[in-house]
């Protein structure tokens, strides 16, 4: 080991623990977090895009209050549904969270499915350039004149990569990727494919935030909980969707439909089952096809977590279907922070 790797081992060895749970929706992460909460010095932080609206429940499978009594989970109902929230401002919450665990002697454990909210954790995010009001005002003009399609099209043009990911009715993101390569002549891709190859930390068409945010100053330990079999996965999503429906979700939904306070381009209507119940309040589709493209976006967004979690380094896996899942994980934690 050199010289430099033996002060890296040691500075990491001074760092204070932290517990990352993670994996894809519906595969048991909630109950284990939990479990260990009641046998660990451990207090848990959600790390979940979904959980932070409130009144968003049934939908999101948010845990029961009686759950959420017995072991409060930080950073859950925390927005109203037609609030924003960036990557950016998870960091910052987050760390005050996590600072303020360890200074009551306890181990922050992060459990949740959000796994670009857990990378920037561990990597940080670099700079993107900094926000130029001039160039804003222009796109929004160009918005308010042609529409925003108008603007996806133009980011198509230049950045076809970042037009793929941002829909034309996320006027936030989309106005943020092409006001990047109007600053700077670069696209947002390209900041992306930069900062990757270089592993300088992760990059996200974030908002409210320009600076670099550094990874965090804590010693993960990385779990990872999944059913070991793909299709024991989909079953456990469509069974949770059924159910989900069955305790009143299209009833949750219908609230907010005709709340007039939210609509269908705002990120909380965006989340996989609300957009597939809006679409259905609307007329767009009818139960049945709600029902299998809700499964299907769900059963899409695990095989992303899945992809994001087969390339975390150091991960140590556990399978939703073993009952020794709770000693295993226990002792993980005991053996990393003894």
């Amino acid at each position: 080991m050199s010289a430099d790797q033996q002060a890296s081992a040691l500075d990491m060895a001074t760092l204070p623990p932290a517990i990352f749970l993670m994996g894809p929706t519906a595969s048991g992460k909630t109950d284990l977090a939990v479990a260990l909460k009641a046998a660990l010095p451990v207090e848990l932080i959600s790390v979940d895009s979904a959980l932070i609206y409130k009144g968003m429940d049934i939908g999101t499978a948010k845990p029961e209050p009686e759950v959420l009594a017995a072991a409060p989970h930080a950073l859950v109902d925390i927005i109203e549904p037609w609030q924003s929230y960036s990557v950016a401002q998870f960091y910052d919450d987050v760390l005050l969270e996590m600072a303020a665990i360890t200074q009551r002697g306890n181990i922050p454990l992060l459990v949740g499915g959000t796994m670009m909210y857990f990378r920037v954790l561990r990597d940080g995010i670099a700079a993107l350039p900094s926000a130029d009001a001039s160039i804003r005002a222009k796109i929004s003009e160009q918005a308010a004149e042609k529409g925003w399609e108008s603007v996806h099209q133009q980011l198509q043009e230049v950045d076809p990569e970042s037009a793929a990911r941002i829909k034309s009715t996320d006027s936030q993101r989309l106005q943020r990727a092409l006001e990047v390569y109007l600053v700077s002549g670069k696209t947002l891709t390209e900041f992306w494919r930069a900062q990757s190859e270089s592993g300088k930390g992760a990059i996200s068409d974030y908002t409210k935030q320009d600076g670099a945010l550094p990874p965090i100053p804590y010693r993960l330990i990385c779990m990872a909980i999944a059913p070991e079999k793909r299709t024991d996965l989909h079953d456990r999503i469509r069974l949770r969707f059924e159910l989900m429906l069955e305790h009143g979700f299209l009833e949750e939904m219908n609230g907010f439909f005709h709340s007039g306070k939210v609509d269908e381009s705002m990120s909380s209507m965006r989340c996989v089952g609300y957009r597939q119940a809006w679409e259905h309040l609307q007329g767009k589709l009818t139960y049945d096809e709600m029902v299998e493209r809700g499964v299907i976006a769900t059963r899409q967004l695990a095989k992303r977590q899945l992809t994001w979690l087969r390339s975390w380094p150091d991960l140590t896996w556990l399978y939703t279907e073993d009952k020794k899942n709770f000693a295993k994980a226990l002792k993980i934690i005991k053996d990393a922070t003894s």
